[in-house]
This record gives structure tokens, sequence and C-alpha cells, in this order.
């Protein structure tokens, strides 16, 4: 292998928000890998680092360019460089559409369980979380239409946040769900604000749709936001963009975003995601390689040394949602535990939603031993949770 994704990197001492825990516990929580940049990607940061005047910086038509290139050859979606505006992340980028497109007391729609920043963007901003539940089979996820469908309808539901692949599920959305969900939304008034960061995290073999590409009524409907951030782990250079096809729509979004003064990079932020973008393919077909493997291990981990738990199918993102409900009717509980015993820290499932109750979140990027490490206290620490409470019976 051309990258060494096997590679065990100390990330103590670096103000990391995931590994700034007490010793000997194991975060495998937030959605942030242990692999190292790319390295064409890290080259171009040391280049501007070596420069060393980091004055203010603007946005070149050669980002617009990077990034419009990437969606077209890789996700098959040819943007005109207009519709791109800069961002320093995707949750700002949200936090700000809902500010902008909604009006306090409205009602923006979500699919649950889903990534737990888009109830506080809803809320902090005044209006009201409306739960479409997914369905949920005991194996993977469907959309619950004819629900969707009755809540869309309320005039009071004005913004619908997609996630598109889904987080936590691992969902990847097919062209015809998306259209139909493209459809609902626009007879109904609706605007989409999607979330596409996880977007290059699929399995080989298996692509998300823009939601923007799938049709005209979609394209002129939304608002989309993307990052290098996720894929090339760049999260702390707060880089991202935010697709809006249609001109009277971007020219709010963009109002909106350096009003709250998001849209401006740092220094850093332009080099890195032109890098990424341009120079980081080979890289990144070589992670979701090692990542699809990670799943496979975790998948037949938990199949042959596990009982009681099980990995909700998927193919896309790098995380893994389990499936706890023969073990704990509450799996806030089992988190819990598995951090205060086995020092395993893990994201418990009602954190996106009450339908995500009975599960847990793993991230399993990271290097193989790591994950097999995690798995291997994950299962000692239901054991003894088990135990626990057959005791307290």
């Amino acid at each position: 292998m051309k990258y060494d994704f096997d590679r065990l990197t100390d990330r103590g001492d670096t103000n990391s928000m995931k590994w700034d825990v007490p010793e000997g516990q194991l975060p495998m929580w937030v959605a942030d890998m242990d692999f190292e940049t790319a390295p064409e990607i890290a080259e171009a940061i040391r280049k501007r680092a070596a420069h060393g005047i980091f004055g203010y910086t603007v946005v070149p038509e050669a980002w617009r360019q990077a990034v419009a290139g990437w969606w077209e050859r890789r996700h098959g979606f040819p943007m005109e460089t207009e519709w791109l505006v800069f961002c320093t992340g995707v949750v700002p980028a949200i936090s700000s559409a809902v500010r902008k497109l909604t009006t306090p007391g409205e009602n923006v729609l979500v699919q649950t369980p889903v990534y737990n920043i888009f109830f506080n963007s809803i809320r902090n901003n005044g209006c009201n979380v409306v739960e479409n539940r997914l369905l949920y089979n005991g194996r993977n996820y469907r959309i619950d239409w004819e629900d969707l469908e009755k809540k869309l309808a309320d005039p009071q539901t004005t913004l619908m946040i997609l996630c598109n692949p889904h987080n936590p599920t691992g969902s990847i959305w097919s062209r015809e769900e998306l259209g139909r969900i493209g459809e609902l939304c626009a007879s109904n008034h609706v605007r989409v604000l999607s979330d596409e960061i996880h977007c290059d995290l699929t399995e080989p073999g298996y692509e998300y749709v823009p939601f923007a590409s799938v049709s005209g009524d979609c394209a002129r409907n939304s608002v989309t936001c993307i990052a290098p951030t996720k894929t090339f782990n760049l999260a702390g250079l707060q880089t991202a963009a935010v697709v809006v096809p249609d001109e009277d729509l971007r020219q709010k979004v963009e109002r909106g975003l350096n009003t709250d003064e998001v849209a401006e990079p740092n220094a850093f932020a332009i080099d890195a995601a032109i890098a990424a973008f341009t120079k980081g393919e080979v890289w990144l077909d070589a992670l979701r390689e090692y990542l699809s493997q990670n799943r496979r291990a975790a998948e037949y981990f938990l199949e042959n040394e596990m009982e009681g738990v099980s990995l909700v199918s998927a193919h896309a993102t790098y995380l893994l949602w389990i499936d706890c409900s023969r073990v704990a009717g509450d799996a806030l509980g089992l988190c819990h535990y598995l951090r205060n015993e086995s020092g395993l820290y893990l994201s418990a499932g009602i954190t996106y939603g009450e339908t995500g109750r009975q599960f847990l979140r793993l991230n399993a990027a990271c290097p193989r031993a790591r994950l097999l490490e995690g798995l291997e206290r994950l299962k000692q620490g239901v054991a003894a949770y088990e135990a626990h409470v057959n005791r307290s019976c």
C-alpha cells in the first residue's frame, strides 16, 4: 500500500478534542480520523507556512475551479463556479441558512436518528424540530414516505435539513429517493438544506448522488453544504463550501454567511482545499478501501465474538451504528458504563434523537489495531455490563 494507514500516530499534546481524555481511555466518538492527511495536502500547508506571513486571505478562482472540478470528476455533477460560496464550516453554514431562510416559530424537518448538531441549529434559531423518523427493520433504514408527505404539507414547515449520505446510519439515498424528496419539498414550498459532508466516504463500488444534481427542481430549491474536512481529516482548518444554483437564493444565503462573519478563509483554508480537490484522489481511493476493510473487520468481530449487538448495514461514512437493543433498553447507560469500566469512549445513540436510544456510534476511522482494541473493549465491557445488570436485578 502506498499510504500507511496502519501507522499509530500519537495525537497527545495536540489539543485534540477527540484525544483530550484521561490516560487509558480510547476515544472512538467524534467524527475525526486518526489518519494523517494526504501528503499532497500536508505539502501545500508546509509551503504556505514557509512564507511566514499570514494576513487576510481572499477566495481565488482556483478554489472554485478545484471544487467544481472535483464534483464533476468524482460525482458526475457539473457545477457552475458562481454557485459556490466559501464558508468556514458546514455547521456554521447550516446555522446561518436556518437563520436566513426561516422565521422563528416555523418548523424545520429532519430525518431521525440524525446528526445532533442539526437540533442545535434549529432550536438556537427559534424554530421547531419536526422529525420524520426513519423506519428500521433490524438490518437497515428506509424513509417513512407517508409521514414525510404529511409533515412537509404542514404550512408551518418551511425547511428540510437532509443528511446525504446519512449520519449516523450510513445510508446512501438513491436518485429515486432524492427525486421524490425534491418533488415533495418543491410542491409544498419547503426548501432543502442538504448536508453532504460525508459524500466522498462511500465504500468502493458505492457512490452518492448530489441532491442538486437530481432535477431542476432539486437544484433551484436547495442549498448544499460540502467540504474536504471529513474526507481528508482537515476539520481544524475550517474550510467548506456552500452550493446554491438559484441566483436569488444564493444572494440570500451569501448575505447570511457574510452577516454571520463565516465567509472569510484563514491563511491555510484555501491552499489545503485546492490541494485536496486537485491532488487527493489516489490517497482517497486507498483510504476508502482501508475503511471498507475496517467495516468488514468490525462486522466479522460482532458476528463471531459477541452476542446481543449487531452492526447496521451501511455503505457510507466511517461511523459504525451498532444495535444494542438486545443488551440494553437504553444504551446511554451502557455507553457510560463502557467509558467508566473499559475506557472505551463512544457516542450514545440518544444523542441523535429518540429513535437512537438503543444504539451506539463507533468511529472506525483509525488504524486496524486500534479498531480491534476498541472492539475487544466493547466485547469485555458489554459482558461486564450484562453481569452488572443481572446482579442488580
